[in-house]
């Protein structure tokens, strides 16, 4: 791999992106990135210009031989590069809104990426992510792929089962969240935390967790049982766990498990906020608006702490931390999207899965588990099925399968208000989902 690296970052103009380039910053004297290309839509443009600006800022305070980039050219960015990250929202954060509020009038939890608005953020996003692996073949078919665009889990599937290329990895922030999250109950150094991850994307359990090599795991299963101590982000609410369903379980939840295990008491929560005007995408509208006014700032020239609020917290350890783990071939361990390869038995050989892997330059090598528990491979296979149905209708257009894959997620609860709330929701999003609407036009012509 180069000495001189070359980083693309499609959706520069996020909010997230000051993270990202903190996370470059320090990292410089092992990971020698030379150009960092932020790359966005016409209609980011003012973001992404104004989140380069402080970008440059940073990277000159720091004193960093970084040289950004910022471009609406996706292929002009994607020639000869090292890594392509995605970290982008087709529709912005207007769409995440009609996701979150949609299916709630329907009387069903609405959320980015889980249930219905998961699903619709699936449809929106997998035909562009699939246009930019199109594009990373021809231009750069030796970079790696970064996706920590939502869902991942999706995302990851789509590009290993529809793309020509292999060589993708999918992040979230929920497992290096969750070992932080360890690491402050128990009032330790991160570095003496690991957790033994497997499942998928927002559905990923501990299997086991360990501070210097001991388990830890009894005694992190009776804290988190308080909720005061449990562990959660910014944009999902702590409720705490039932003592005896946890220790029932004997393993340590993600905090999206609280749209499957505590299904009514996060509705009864989104309803509340959602007639007060405060769901989750009119909180961050309102914190991006706050954010971008900071950014604008000529003196800022370092990420400010207002950014944590955003729900984005650890994303430049994480996303950084991948990256120079594969450019230094460093084989520690990290819990990433990648094929399963056999790791999880009873989940299929070439699906994404999100599982502790040992990281090397060859890509991230999936740390075998055999069997997840009883107790949940039921619901981890539903929402495989899920995926893989959704998947199947972005790509295609398919109406019967898109609402095939609506009723079969767990948080909706019959056909018909799965057809009620696709109707509404395909022609709230008509612009950014057009594979539905191609047949019928050519119908009509």
């Amino acid at each position: 791999m180069s000495q001189s690296l070359k980083i693309v970052t499609i959706g520069g103009g996020s909010s997230y992106t000051p993270e990202l380039i903190e996370g470059f910053i320090k990292y410089h004297e092992e990971l020698p990135v030379k150009e960092i290309w932020l790359v966005d839509i016409e209609e980011g443009k003012e973001k992404l210009e104004i989140v380069g600006e402080l970008a440059r800022r940073m990277v000159a305070k720091a004193g960093v031989p970084i040289d950004i980039f910022l471009t609406l050219d996706r292929k002009k960015a994607l020639v000869d590069a090292d890594f392509v990250t995605t970290q982008l929202r087709v529709g912005q954060l207007a769409a995440r809104a009609l996701d979150e509020k949609i299916p709630l009038k329907h009387g069903v939890i609405g959320q980015e990426t889980n249930g219905p608005g998961g699903l619709f953020k699936a449809f929106r996003t997998i035909p562009v992510i699939l246009e930019i692996a199109k594009e990373m073949e021809a231009l750069c078919p030796n970079a790696w792929l970064i996706n920590f665009t939502n869902p991942a889990g999706m995302v990851t599937e789509a590009v290993l089962r529809y793309s020509n290329i292999s060589k993708v990895v999918g992040l979230c922030n929920v497992p290096i969240g969750m070992e932080r999250g360890v690491a402050d109950l128990l009032s330790v150094d991160p570095a003496r935390v690991r957790i033994d991850f497997a499942g998928l994307n927002h559905m990923v359990y501990g299997l086991d967790v360990y501070v210097d090599g001991k388990s830890v795991k009894r005694e992190v299963i009776e804290l988190i049982t308080d909720p005061d101590k449990a562990i959660t982000m910014q944009n999902i609410h702590a409720m705490g766990w039932e003592p005896e369903f946890l220790r029932g379980l004997n393993l340590f939840p993600c905090p999206y498990h609280n749209y499957y295990y505590k299904t009514g008491d996060v509705l009864a929560q989104e309803l509340k906020e959602a007639e007060k005007g405060e769901t989750r995408a009119e909180v961050v509208q309102k914190l991006e608006e706050g954010l971008f006014e900071l950014y604008k700032d000529p003196e800022l020239a370092i990420k400010p702490p207002q950014l944590e609020k955003r729900g984005g917290a650890y994303y430049s350890d994480a996303a950084v931390r991948l990256i120079r783990s594969m450019y230094m071939d460093k084989c520690d361990i990290q819990a990433v999207n990648t094929v399963n390869h056999g790791a999880i038995t009873g989940l299929p050989y070439e699906s994404a899965v999100e599982i502790s892997c040992i990281i090397t330059k060859d890509g991230p090598k999936p740390i075998a588990v055999g069997e997840l528990p009883v107790a949940v491979q039921g619901l981890v296979a539903q929402i495989k099925s899920f995926e893989r149905v959704a998947i199947e209708a972005a790509i295609s257009g398919d109406y019967e399968k898109a609402l095939l894959a609506m009723t079969i997620n767990p948080l909706v609860p019959s056909d018909r208000v799965a057809k009620l709330i696709l109707d509404e929701m395909l022609e709230a999003h008509k612009a950014y989902v057009p594979q539905f609407f191609a047949k019928k036009e050519s119908v009509r012509i």
